[in-house]
């Protein structure tokens, strides 16, 4: 599938800006678009699906969150919603009082996979590890295209055993949440294109991920060793994307850190206040970011930009607004 784009540039998913029309712009304009399912539901999904299909007729991927149900602790999640009080309460709000699991993980979802087996995307994406085996089995009946994320060559074997067709190599700038599949385990923070000429002697394609905001940055993926570039940051001043005004503007701002305080798991988001909370003490994915989402929206309630999840990769900065079209062009090698 990779070798038949006319541009070698895959629209990163990225749940929340990314929409059914941004996925369409890109195929359309000769790049691989990609529709974020993690946080819909099935009737969510099955609409993302049909408005996309109906705007192209070109392949496009779709993507699922593959982690590890919650391990709950009440006591844990109880202090983090006691260390988050004084933020809420300066909005006049209070926190939730019980955590809840808000996106369901693929591998305990089947009427997902009932869903994508019925509708039979091109493509489909896996981030946070992979489906159960008898799920992957599944949808390689239906003929998709079938790829995942990892952050390190441990991983990439465990994709490469598990039969699938590409590796999405994201290097530590990447901006959104890292695709470690254990997020205890340590992680080697590998840059883009160290990582991708790790990955590429496994025999799979390798699509790089991270800091891949101009054609000379994609260029030097592709001699790194990758079939082709995956960016999200990139497109995220498109006019076609969902990010909010406020994330539009914060990103000329550029500065970047990871964080586990707004949802649980390492992501790589835009500075700000939410970001400068000491982060050690969270609860799981996605249990902090139900409280995560509760704080954002008193904030925005109350007229404050603050506490915006506000995910970008190192090269915010670079990022500029023209339509997703342009983009690919632009990028392209």
């Amino acid at each position: 599938m990779l070798n038949t784009l006319r541009h070698r540039v895959v629209q990163a998913p990225m749940a929340g800006p990314s929409t059914p029309a941004l996925a369409v712009a890109v195929c359309e304009a000769g790049g691989l678009g990609s529709v974020a399912l993690a946080t819909l539901d099935v009737a969510g999904a099955r609409k993302a699906i049909a408005e996309t299909r109906a705007g192209t007729d070109r392949p496009f991927a779709v993507n699922l969150f593959c982690h590890r149900p919650a391990r709950r602790d009440p006591a844990r999640e109880s202090a983090w919603l006691e260390r988050l009080a004084p933020e809420f309460a300066q909005f006049g709000a209070v926190p939730p009082t019980v955590l809840h699991e808000i996106y369901p993980s693929f591998r305990v979802n089947d009427a997902m996979l009932a869903l994508l087996v019925e509708m039979r995307p091109a493509a489909i994406s896996f981030h946070f590890g992979l489906p159960r085996p008898d799920q992957l089995a599944a949808l390689r009946e239906t003929g998709a295209f079938l790829l995942a994320s990892a952050t390190n060559a441990d991983e990439a074997r465990f994709i490469a055993d598990a039969g699938l067709d590409a590796i999405v190599a994201q290097g530590w700038q990447a901006g959104g949440h890292r695709g470690c599949h254990d997020p205890e385990a340590a992680d080697e923070r590998l840059e883009t294109l160290p990582l991708v000429r790790r990955l590429v002697p496994l025999g799979l394609p390798v699509i790089a991920a991270g800091a891949i905001m101009t054609r000379a940055d994609a260029q030097a993926a592709l001699e790194a060793g990758a079939v082709t570039v995956q960016c999200g940051t990139a497109f995220l001043r498109a006019s076609e994307a969902a990010t909010p005004p406020a994330h539009r503007a914060a990103l000329s701002g550029g500065e970047t850190v990871m964080t586990r305080a707004i949802s649980g798991r390492p992501a790589r988001g835009l500075v700000n206040r939410f970001t400068a909370i000491d982060d050690a003490a969270a609860p799981d994915y996605p249990l902090t970011y139900d409280a995560g989402k509760a704080l954002i929206a008193a904030a925005v309630t109350a007229g404050d930009q603050g506490y915006g999840a506000f995910w970008a990769g190192t090269g915010a900065a670079q990022s500029v607004a023209r339509p997703a079209a342009e983009t690919v062009a632009a990028i392209s090698p």
